[in-house]
């Protein structure tokens, strides 16, 4: 024999068998993991933008009493300065969702986190009504970005098996940061008084930017397909049947929730009743749920295509509970568990709804989809004080419950089309494709 071969049962083809088979494994698994691990990291400082976006939200609704205390003007002005947040923040927002698409995702999420605590920062530093209402226009136009910048970077680098979840927990971050911010501004106020508040409030926005450069939050947008050797997609007409179907389907989510949210304490203790702690206890079940029910509706999410009628469910059951507490006097402890099952479900369809958006944004569009339908939010942020509001003054608390349960009832219909619409555009993409 020329040389000693190992043969099929010797000890040196079984090690080099074996060291063979871990190579592959270590070789296979070395991308997964990577992409994992990459994919977590994103979520995290995407998730952390978000809570700062809402925590943001409310930080001068609740300075409300020291703002007039120290500018000596009505609420009438200090409520024209969150209207002014709320009317540039719808306005802006599409125009951002082009922006964050066509200069890329990571640039404008970092303008807007400086953008809304520089806004607070100089609000903080030179406290008058006309920086008030400058600072009020920073913080609409640094919200507009979050949607557009947040989603089209998460539709990009998170893994499709788990988009869902991710979606899930970017809105359960969101609702976190607006749950906190009351207590936390009330302790900034206590330990550094009203300006010093408004200081250190805005100063998480650059704080929060500087993390997400620091741990490499990645782009999305025309930028960095061309930085990756990705060819510059075809422009594409964002203006769809599903799109424009979303953007009421939003706005109808809007208005049913916010009434419950914002007039849900006043109409139960002048409609029902209910002692100002129930009422507040039942309101912060509700908002609890609504928290828990974003998280599980992620898997939900992961596990179905049919994410419109999963939304139409949940709300059309929503609605009945909704009707059950505008029509009938409910003892406390069933009063509770009706709220605390209406929130359950509302959060249950947030992973949901963001899918929907995400599956009818044309290719390489998810922030101008975002922005669009956004702004839904914004239209029902405009119409529902105005309109709930008046339902209080007519002396109507139970119709609070009454309108949100109608705009339900609107939301279920619209939630089937929107399946409908956009089974026809994916038919119009396909036939597309194959006359090509």
């Amino acid at each position: 024999m020329d040389k000693w071969q190992p043969t099929a049962d010797s000890p040196a083809r079984n090690q080099a068998t074996e060291s063979l088979k871990f190579t592959m494994a270590d070789v296979l698994a070395a991308p997964q993991q990577a992409k994992t691990d990459t994919g977590l990291r994103t979520l995290t400082l995407i998730s952390t933008a978000h809570w700062v976006s809402h925590f943001h939200m409310l930080v001068l609704p609740m300075l409300l009493p020291f703002l007039k205390a120290q500018l000596g003007v009505s609420y009438i002005d200090l409520g024209f300065a969150l209207t002014v947040f709320a009317v540039v923040s719808g306005l802006t927002q599409a125009p951002l969702g082009y922006v964050v698409d066509h200069l890329g995702a990571r640039k404008i999420l970092l303008l807007g986190l400086c953008l809304g605590g520089f806004a607070l920062i100089l609000l903080g530093l030179h406290l008058s009504y006309s920086w008030l209402i400058a600072s009020a226009t920073l913080l609409g136009i640094a919200n507009s970005v979050y949607h557009p910048a947040n989603y089209a970077i998460l539709s990009a680098h998170m893994e499709d098996a788990r988009m869902g979840r991710a979606f899930a927990v970017h809105t359960f971050a969101g609702f976190l940061g607006g749950a906190v911010a009351p207590a936390i501004v009330a302790a900034l106020v206590t330990l550094v008084g009203g300006l010093g508040a408004l200081i250190a409030a805005g100063a998480v926005g650059p704080v929060t930017a500087m993390l997400l450069v620091a741990f490499g939050v990645p782009d999305a947008g025309a930028k960095h397909r061309q930085a990756s050797g990705g060819a510059q997609a075809e422009q594409q007409s964002v203006i769809t049947p599903t799109l424009i179907m979303l953007t009421v389907f939003f706005t109808l989510l809007g208005l049913s929730s916010a009434g419950i949210n914002n007039f849900g304490v006043v109409a139960l203790m002048s409609g029902y009743g209910t002692s100002f702690s129930t009422a507040n206890l039942a309101l912060t079940a509700y908002l609890g749920a609504a928290a828990i029910g974003v998280l599980a509706g992620g898997h939900l999410a992961d596990r179905t295509r049919r994410h419109g009628q999963l939304s139409a469910v949940c709300y059309a059951i929503n609605a009945i509970i909704v009707i059950v507490i505008a029509t009938v006097a409910l003892p406390t402890v069933m009063l509770i568990s009706a709220l605390t099952a209406a929130g359950f479900l509302g959060g249950l369809i947030a992973p949901s709804r963001d899918m929907m958006v995400r599956n009818a944004a044309p290719t390489h569009a998810a922030g101008r989809a975002f922005g669009i339908v956004s702004t839904g939010f914004n239209f029902s942020g405009i119409a529902s004080p105005l309109l709930f509001g008046w339902i209080m003054d007519r002396s109507l608390p139970h119709w609070v419950f009454g309108a949100s349960a109608i705009f339900m009832i609107l939301t279920v219909g619209i939630a089937f089309f929107t399946d409908r619409y956009s089974a026809e555009d994916d038919e119009e993409t396909d036939l597309g494709l194959m006359q090509q």
